[in-house]
């Protein structure tokens, strides 16, 4: 946990105990993490969103420490979907927010953004594409970078080969390969590990990729994650992002029925929140204000 970053608070949303860090006051903004992440990659940007005059929070999603795991190991889409509904519930007051998601948080901000678009002001999207996009409109190369989610689905697998040797292969792999310009240190992914150590943790976080199989196959879930997001949208994407690739960006503004602003991050990769907050946090103020 970084020295100067807000202790977790928590709420229940959903019915689930859903832990978050909070700072400053003002319009709301939530920041979504995603795999392998945590919530305090966000710190450094909720500081920089508070001062510009937002209450910034960002939740540790369903199974990621210190929100609770699921009772009933249920970590669908749909299901993830409504804790980010029931959050605004929660802490919203009754007023539309902004909602930033990156990877698995974009996944779930998107969902959110079409079951109910009038509570969502603004929409970030980071690191990934529209989910019809990305599932109709994939490259060979990308089908390449997404073996990882081929090996995710054998528990064995990815339960043994996360862990080993001190998370060698997510930090070579899932960290190094996708932001490869990123200079972080052992305490930015000290919270990662001591996430995954729990087994518990780490199957809650796989769940999210072996419930691929039950999105792509269950129509009505299908049909919403295929549908038009009519919420205006930022999507900000690394130009060395090994996780998706750059030209997986281009060609999907026909989803994007109130607008859609692409912004690259240039010279960063997959985790750009966390490389340069920074530049990341001027990019989402500043198209709040418009």
């Amino acid at each position: 946990m970084p020295v100067s970053a807000p202790q977790p608070k928590s709420v229940n949303a959903n019915g689930i105990e859903i832990a978050y860090l909070e700072r400053g006051s003002g319009p709301l903004v939530i920041c979504l993490h995603g795999f392998p992440d945590i919530a305090w990659s966000f710190a450094p940007v909720l500081d920089h969103l508070a001062a510009a005059g937002y209450r910034a929070v960002a939740p540790f999603l369903r199974g990621y420490a210190p929100t609770a795991l699921a009772a009933d190991d249920d970590y669908r889409w749909a299901t993830l979907t409504l804790d980010l509904l029931g959050l605004i519930d929660a802490i919203g007051n009754g007023q539309k927010v902004y909602v930033v998601g990156h990877d698995w948080g974009s996944v779930v901000a998107q969902l959110a953004s079409k079951l109910q678009p009038r509570r969502i002001e603004r929409l970030v999207l980071c690191a990934v594409p529209h989910l019809r996009h990305f599932f109709l409109s994939t490259t060979l190369r990308q089908i390449a970078r997404s073996h990882y989610m081929v090996r995710f689905q054998f528990p064995r697998w990815a339960e043994s080969a996360l862990p080993r040797d001190d998370f060698a292969w997510m930090e070579e792999v899932l960290i190094r390969r996708w932001s490869p310009g990123w200079r972080y240190t052992a305490a930015d992914i000290a919270p990662l590990k001591a996430n995954f150590s729990d087994p518990l943790r780490l199957k809650a976080a796989l769940a999210y990729y072996r419930n691929i199989p039950g999105f792509v196959f269950n129509g009505e879930q299908r049909r919403l994650g295929f549908a038009p997001i009519a919420v205006p949208t930022r999507m900000i994407f690394g130009s060395d992002d090994g996780c998706i690739g750059a030209e997986m960006f281009s060609g999907q503004e026909a989803l994007f029925t109130a607008g859609l602003d692409l912004c690259e991050a240039k010279g960063m990769g997959h985790f750009m929140q966390a490389e340069n907050p920074d530049w990341f946090a001027a990019r989402l103020v500043e198209f709040f204000r418009r």
